[in-house]
């Protein structure tokens, strides 16, 4: 596959410029899910205004689709510029090996060619499902799956990270889990699968920093980490998860926000999203959240940041 052209041919501003106070007025922050089916209890999404209002939890009759959150996207962010937060990672784990899955000659170059990969296999998925990717005879070479199938291409112990998963772990903001482990609670890699199909549709009309630099107005959309907003607002690391309303009003504080409006239920992907929309508020404007100085050219193409590590 050829390589998508580089940041400086792309037509946004670069992610060095100043970022000019109250840059955006709405934040979305998206809790995530790749689970199989097509309406997902694990998907929550809030959204607040500039200002102190607590965040709204968006929820409708039934639970929320992928392609539903697409759509919403989409439409919310023509109304508004607006901040959104995706708890998923856009790539795996490049830099280390050169190669997203070395040995295998259809390796993308680059993260738009490695989301065109797994779209040419999971095209015929409802919901933007990607388990045929991770079933594939090659890409499953990589991936420690359910059912004790470990790939012998899988690197042993916690598995391949990305540079910015590693800063994660020095500076002590959370315990990363590589995207190539779909085992257990704390994995990552189904939600980042399906969520590269849906980037490659968000792609077309919104930039994805920092696969686009950040650019000059409108809309743009990053990767988050919820552990991250959690501890910044105050909830011990390894306990970050919110299940009361008491906790939740407290944390809410911490990020200069109003008690929020009470819920039907208390679980952690509801009080995920509403934490992790006011935390995007409270940091939106933090230029060492756009600049991080580990952040190369390279990494920008191939393994993506997540946004609030510096």
């Amino acid at each position: 596959m050829a390589p998508t052209p580089p940041l400086a041919n792309r037509n946004f501003v670069a992610s060095s410029s100043a970022m000019p106070a109250h840059r955006f007025t709405r934040f979305a922050a998206i809790d995530w899910s790749g689970a199989k089916g097509t309406r997902h209890k694990g998907i929550a999404v809030a959204i607040c205004d500039l200002g102190d209002a607590p965040p709204l939890l968006i929820e409708g009759d039934t639970p929320w689709s992928r392609t539903d959150v697409l759509d919403w996207t989409l439409a919310t962010a023509a109304a508004a510029p607006t901040l959104f937060g995706f708890d998923l990672s856009g790539a795996f784990a490049f830099v280390d090996r050169e190669a997203y899955f070395p040995g295998w000659n259809a390796s993308p170059p680059d993260v738009r060619a490695l989301w065109r990969l797994v779209e040419a296999h999971c095209a015929e998925e409802s919901d933007l499902g990607a388990s045929n990717f991770v079933d594939h005879a090659e890409a499953s070479r990589h991936f420690r799956r359910h059912g004790g199938r470990c790939g012998d291409l899988f690197q042993p112990g916690a598995g391949r990270m990305r540079v910015v998963e590693e800063e994660e772990r020095r500076l002590g903001l959370c315990n990363p889990v590589s995207n190539f482990n779909l085992v257990g609670a704390a994995q990552v890699g189904k939600s980042s699968l399906t969520g590269m199909r849906l980037f490659l549709r968000l792609d077309p009309h919104l930039p994805i920093w920092p696969f686009d630099p950040l650019p000059a107005s409108g809309s743009v959309v990053v990767e988050i980490y919820t552990s991250i907003a959690a501890a910044a607002a105050g909830l011990p690391r390894g306990r970050t998860k919110v299940r009361d309303p008491e906790t939740l009003d407290l944390a809410l504080a911490r990020l200069g926000s109003r008690p929020h409006r009470p819920l039907g239920r208390y679980d952690d992907h509801a009080t995920d999203a509403i934490l992790s929309s006011a935390w995007l508020r409270d940091v939106a404007d933090r230029q060492d959240f756009w600049s991080p100085p580990l952040l190369t050219p390279e990494i920008a193409m191939t393994e993506g940041w997540t946004f609030g590590v510096p």
